[in-house]
């Protein structure tokens, strides 16, 4: 038998907020999550990205929220929410916002690449929910300009992924700050021992679901395999996305991953150099342009993204049809998160992988550590000569532009002759005269006109002064 929303204890007002969304069915960890959070129980899930783990926290603390009809505490929250990315920041914000639109709650996220200022004084009065990354929000709590003091929920998200941007330190200090009396949500896509670890400081003997088995990859994802020296990367994904070699699926819209920023942006510029428009998005872009970069993307107006990791979990793309590691990951769980970008909102998905002869390591950990199973691919039959310089994907060479000498004067000695041409400056009879005053040979110009000396120095003045 199916469970709906309204079977697991949600107010009315969180039911119409999702009726609203056309949301009717909840996914398997909203079904296991909710009612031991309306409870007011800890919670630990395990669930990869795309599995609805943002409803499964913040549809319960919603109406824990509302019951409790707390006021909005001063320069504090009562619900705080860390990402470990501005992206799902401004993502689980939204949603918040969505959820909560009929239940009058005061919603706000804070990120770094923003105004420290403008963020003081959204926070002065406080409010209900708060979205943060943890550096901003320790940056704020540094200044005095905000304290967890009123906090009565605590959610991490994406633990696992906090870890791996260094963020350990941060969630220590957050840890002692907070108040003990809270209830902690702690949500990961894996369970290496330092998540264990943060658990056991965080939560307070809590509930633990899973929806599907750690760094497992999502089932209806296709996972292909190209063999490719790493020098010939790039010609390769040229022919591709070119569709001069097939590959399954449809291209909508397709994101590439590399392991380091400069990669990424190298990447971009060479598919635009052959006609390929495409974005990028890491961590050395600023947040207005990796906003940007992620609208034209959604909107499908450049459907090609190319990312590092920060991009890898809590994006919600519909519609990624494709994802392309250019460099496999050199931590195993990673490319879970990264191809869990495609295959969202129950659709089929295609993962390609280029290994090259230095990741031949990593390719082993990937299957070893996770469930993928790839299919290997064949190079186009014209890659050789495609890498060589001669395929159809490399742009043609700029023709050199011939420097067309300017056609000489008539008069004053230059000319098809080849004698040296007249000065810049003549008279009617091509002789040579000083800088333009008006005067000419009359003498009658300015101070620098090239006339007779006696009569062009005396009228000179009068003349540039008249």
């Amino acid at each position: 038998m199916t469970t709906t929303f309204d079977q697991l204890g949600l107010s009315q007002p969180v039911l119409q907020a999702l009726d609203m969304k056309g949301y009717s069915t909840p996914t398997p960890i909203q079904e296991q999550a909710i009612p031991p959070v309306l409870e007011g129980r800890d919670l630990l899930g395990i669930a990869q990205t795309g599995t609805g783990k943002t409803a499964a926290f913040m549809l319960p603390s919603i109406d824990r929220l509302r019951e409790a009809d707390n006021q909005i505490p001063f320069k504090s929250c009562r619900m705080l929410v860390l990402a470990p990315t501005r992206e799902l920041a401004g993502q689980i914000a939204q949603s918040a916002k969505d959820y909560g639109a009929l239940a009058g709650l005061k919603v706000h996220s804070i990120v770094g690449g923003t105004s420290v200022n403008k963020d003081r004084n959204k926070l002065h009065r406080g409010c209900d929910i708060l979205v943060a990354t943890p550096g901003r929000l320790l940056d704020l709590i540094d200044q005095k300009a905000f304290n967890l003091n009123g906090l009565e929920v605590l959610v991490l998200d994406e633990a696992d992924q906090m870890l791996d941007l260094g963020f350990i330190h941060a969630l220590r200090k957050i840890r002692e700050l907070a108040p003990d009396d809270r209830q902690t949500l702690f949500f990961s896509a894996t369970m290496p021992k330092q998540i264990k670890e943060l658990v056991s400081g965080y939560c307070n003997n809590p509930v633990q679901v899973s929806v599907t088995p750690a760094a497992s990859t999502a089932e209806r994802i296709d996972q292909y395999l190209f063999m490719v020296q790493q020098d010939e990367k790039q010609s390769l994904l040229e022919l591709i996305l070119s569709e001069r070699h097939q590959v399954p699926g449809k291209f909508e819209r397709v994101l590439i991953f590399t392991r380091t920023k400069h990669g990424a942006d190298r990447v971009v510029k060479k598919l635009s150099q052959c006609g390929i428009p495409a974005n990028a998005i890491h961590g050395n872009k600023s947040q207005p342009q990796r906003q940007r970069a992620l609208d034209e993307f959604k909107r499908a107006k450049t459907p090609i993204l190319v990312a590092t990791d920060v991009a890898a979990r809590g994006i919600d793309i519909p519609g990624v049809s494709h994802v392309i590691n250019y460099e496999l990951p050199n931590v195993p769980e990673q490319y879970v998160h990264r191809i869990g970008r495609t295959a969202r909102a129950g659709k089929d998905g295609v993962a390609i992988a280029f290994c090259a002869e230095d990741e031949r390591a990593y390719l082993k950990d990937i299957r070893k550590q996770t469930d993928a199973e790839f299919e290997r691919l064949p190079l186009p039959d014209n890659f050789r000569a495609v890498v060589e310089g001669v395929g159809p994907t490399k742009p043609a060479p700029k023709q050199q532009r011939q420097r067309v000498k300017p056609k000489p004067a008539s008069r004053g000695g230059g000319g098809p002759s080849g004698k040296k041409p007249a000065p810049k400056h003549t008279n009617r009879k091509g002789k040579p005269q000083g800088k333009p005053g008006g005067g000419g040979n009359r003498g009658r110009g300015g101070p620098g006109g090239g006339g007779r000396r006696r009569s062009g120095g005396n009228r000179g003045p009068r003349a540039a002064n008249g």
